[in-house]
């Protein structure tokens, strides 16, 4: 029960990240559109870090529930249904429903199964978004996208002040309800079902349901980090259903460290400035600075950026 108490408090580290994030408005305002879309990756990567960091389901076709979000948001504001938060909680039911309909397949099979089956059903949305132009728009993308003032108040602005806060008060509070299931003994069961399903089974521990709906979970959090995009962007492309999305998603944990909470915002920050400031230097050849980036990332930081980071407490904190 004690150490139950211990990971539910919050560190000063953890404090100060979100400061740290409220700081950002202030301190970087000419940038809080890029801010934003490091925040809506951050929760993506998040999404993916519930299913692959802590219950260890490997996947190549996370940015279908990425895609169901966006264009459900952006099929809503397109027909008339503006107002941000309605479209946010229609996203969150899509993508929740749709977890729960591919968990199914996706649960059953091995780790190689579930990456053809994740991978063939980002497909199969792909090409059914590329087919349907009349409701999607295809490759051109859907077009007349707008969303309305949030709580009829505050309306999207160019310089992205209003996306940035309202992006962050979402995230924070997805956020903070993902931390406390994950230092619940949920969290603790979804470890044990990683590191040892037949332990796990016989200790009594319903594995299925505890899949399915962590899964589900996870796409629902995916989706409404695609609506935010919608809104935020007020435009909805078919990358959002690409496997790239996906593939980018999946490098961003990786760099940041998997099962590690924050490891999907780190990483995400650390892969959009990296890929940002590279294609600066050099337009033509970036890609092969950020594979040495995540060459040595993976190999020299055990648990990513932020185990790194711990790793490095840890030691400044024996040798005093």
């Amino acid at each position: 029960m004690l150490q139950l108490r211990q990971r539910e408090r919050w560190s000063a580290a953890e404090i100060a990240f979100w400061i740290a994030l409220v700081a950002v408005y202030f301190v970087f305002p000419k940038n809080l559109l890029f801010a934003s879309q490091i925040l809506i990756s951050g929760l993506f990567a998040l999404s993916l870090d519930l299913i692959l960091g802590y219950a260890g389901i490997v996947t190549l076709g996370h940015a279908a529930f990425f895609g169901i979000g966006a264009y459900t948001a952006g099929l809503l504001a397109v027909h008339g249904v503006r107002d941000p938060l309605a479209g946010l909680a229609a996203a969150a039911c899509a993508g929740a429903f749709a977890g729960r309909l591919t968990s199914f397949p996706v649960l059953r099979g091995s780790d190689l199964a579930r990456l053809m089956i994740t991978l063939g059903i980002g497909l199969l949305l792909y090409e059914a978004a590329n087919r349907a132009t009349a409701l999607t728009g295809g490759v051109d993308g859907l077009q007349g996208v707008e969303i309305g003032p949030v709580l009829g108040l505050f309306a999207f602005d160019l310089k992205g002040r209003v996306a940035y806060a309202y992006v962050l008060g979402v995230v924070f509070v997805l956020f903070v309800l993902v931390r406390a299931l994950m230092v619940s003994p949920y969290g603790l069961t979804l470890a044990c079902i990683r590191e040892n399903p037949k332990r796990a089974q016989a200790i009594g521990v319903p594995i299925g349901a505890r899949l399915g709906n962590v899964y589900t979970f996870s796409a629902l959090l995916a989706a409404v980090a695609g609506a935010l995009l919608t809104q935020t962007t007020q435009f909805v492309g078919i990358d959002t259903l690409g496997f790239q999305r996906s593939a980018d998603v999946l490098v961003m944990l990786i760099v940041g460290g998997t099962a590690r909470l924050y490891g999907g915002f780190v990483g995400a920050a650390v892969f959009l400035i990296a890929q940002d400031r590279l294609a600066d230097l050099n337009p033509v050849y970036w890609l092969f600075w950020l594979g040495i980036l995540l060459i040595v990332s993976t190999l020299y930081l055990e648990g990513g950026v932020v185990g790194g980071l711990r790793h490095l407490a840890a030691r400044v904190r024996g040798r005093r």
